[in-house]
């Protein structure tokens, strides 16, 4: 009688193949979640590094203009540009338009930018 042998060789192979594919595809679904919020998180830190920067410049201008706003006669310039304050036997002129035009139709005088 002749005795039949069968190959058990292939199918054998095609299901290590599967195992090790399954055991690939379920670390990959494990590891995935924490790369994500790895990825997620230097994100984060490198806008926060940057705000950090942002602030820290604006907190420099701030430390500037209070050293200004310390010298007394730069508080004076700046009574006088905003506030209009003049130092007494002063006389102060605010000159609201540079030159006149005379409209033909009514006659009055109007102020041209």
């Amino acid at each position: 009688m002749a005795r039949r042998q069968l190959s058990f060789r292939s199918r054998r192979n095609s299901g290590r193949a599967l195992a090790l594919w399954a055991i690939f595809f379920i670390l990959a679904l494990a590891i995935a979640p924490p790369v994500k919020n790895y990825f997620t998180q230097r994100a984060q830190i490198s806008a926060l590094n940057s705000q950090l920067v942002s602030d820290q410049k604006a907190l420099d201008a701030a430390r500037q203009e209070l050293l200004l706003w310390q010298d007394p006669e730069y508080i004076k310039s700046q009574a006088r540009e905003r506030l209009h304050f003049v130092l007494p036997g002063e006389r102060q002129y605010i000159v609201t338009g540079e030159g006149t035009s005379t409209d033909t139709e009514e006659g009055t005088k109007v102020a041209t930018p």
